[in-house]
């Protein structure tokens, strides 16, 4: 009974401070960070991306020590995979905000914004997962074989998918008059009538490219765990530090040629491992841990020596 009280206390206290990392992400960035436009520095970025990866590590260990041994590797598991396939996001980041020519000092006021709806949006579609699975608990297989459909998909694919060659930038433009503005804002008086600016439409675009890989993301992270506790927080954890990884990672990432091919193979793995539970056959969540991080690596690595060959 003791115990039981005990690691209801600790959940408590994880949720709290859950909360907490969240309320001071929002607060810090709109008063003290965002008080003038500015260009993100490399070193800023590595600060902020060792923070954010630092919190994350924490959380997953105070779990695995204070709550339980198997849910912390479960909430590493969860981590690293959502973290792993939220890289795809910078890749169409960068392609949006080039190609829309948004001035870098405007880059961390638009993917601030984008990583809060990002973290709204999943709050919305793990939320409505779970409904899904407690009403049709056959709809975890379904998952299952979409990540494995999508690892394939993904495998195959060439090139990367491109927001403004798609469908919904088209309606945008032709539908709605954007205006070019230096203030940084996303709605401003011209002609004596309101006018959303370019940055409101990169906004726009980053919202749903969240919301198409997150098809991919929320399926792997149901595949992995049913946990609503884990689910959560690595979910919100990943998202948190994507945008401090992309001004860290903006300038080298599509230099990752194999990268996709890594997320490929964990969306088709975690698919795959998802089965191979139905079959009590039990893939250890350390050992899918090392999977998914081996296969990470190698990707990166590979990339980066396949590009240091071909430059001699």
């Amino acid at each position: 009974m003791d115990d039981v009280f005990a690691d209801q206390v600790v959940r408590i206290v994880l949720i709290i401070v859950f909360i907490g990392v969240l309320v001071v992400f929002f607060v810090l960035d709109l008063g003290v960070f965002q008080k003038e436009a500015h260009k993100v520095s490399t070193r800023s970025a590595l600060w902020q991306s060792g923070f954010w990866v630092g919190i994350s590590v924490i959380f997953g260990f105070v779990i695995y020590f204070f709550l339980d041994a198997d849910l912390g590797m479960l909430f590493f598991l969860a981590y690293v995979t959502e973290k792993s396939l939220s890289l795809d996001n910078i890749f169409v980041w960068m392609i949006i905000l080039q190609y829309l020519n948004i001035q870098e000092r405007y880059y961390h006021r638009v993917l601030f914004y984008g990583v809060m709806g990002a973290i709204a949006f999943r709050f919305i579609f793990i939320t409505v997962g779970f409904y899904l699975l407690e009403k049709f608990s056959w709809i975890l297989y379904l998952f299952g074989v979409f990540l494995i459909f999508s690892g394939l998909k993904l495998l195959f694919r060439k090139g990367i998918y491109d927001p403004v060659e798609g469908r919904m930038y088209k309606f945008l433009v032709k539908n709605f008059q954007f205006v070019e503005d230096d203030s940084g804002r996303f709605l401003v008086k011209k002609d004596e009538k309101s006018r959303f600016t370019m940055l409101f439409l990169t906004l726009i675009l980053i919202e749903l490219t969240d919301i198409l890989f997150a098809l991919d993301s929320i399926p792997a992270v149901f595949a992995i765990t049913t946990n609503e506790f884990i689910v959560y927080t690595s979910n919100v954890f990943a998202v948190l530090g994507l945008r401090a990884l992309f001004f860290l990672l903006s300038g080298v990432i599509n230099r990752f040629r194999y990268l996709d091919k890594g997320l490929s193979i964990i969306l088709i793995f975690i698919g795959l491992k998802m089965f191979a539970e139905i079959t009590e056959w039990h893939i250890p969540t350390s050992v899918s841990l090392a999977i998914v991080l081996t296969v990470l690596s190698v990707s990166i690595l590979l990339s980066i020596w396949k590009r240091d060959k071909s430059l001699k």
